[in-house]
């Protein structure tokens, strides 16, 4: 695995833990603030794109290509793969 790989790895591991902080407030007796939810909604968004990232330099390795001619693409374009 390359060095950029592997920051975009710790990022995610990163990303994972402040998601898992906030969900295991968002479960107790308060519940999480407007703040705290609109930081849990960015970091999903985050995590998405991460992995999105990920996956794509991957394969563009695989297949013969420089994967650090890959890019982030928008939050836009990563949430609505489905649409």
């Amino acid at each position: 695995m390359d060095n950029a790989n592997q920051e975009i790895l710790d990022h995610i591991t990163d990303l994972v833990g402040m998601e898992r902080e906030l969900r295991e407030r968002s479960t107790g007796k308060l519940g999480l603030d407007e703040a705290e939810r609109a930081r849990l909604a960015a970091v999903e968004i985050q995590l998405d794109q991460c992995w999105d990232l990920l996956r794509r330099r991957e394969a563009k390795a695989e297949f013969g290509g420089n994967p650090d001619d890959v890019r982030t693409r928008p939050a836009a374009q990563v949430e609505n793969y489905e649409n």
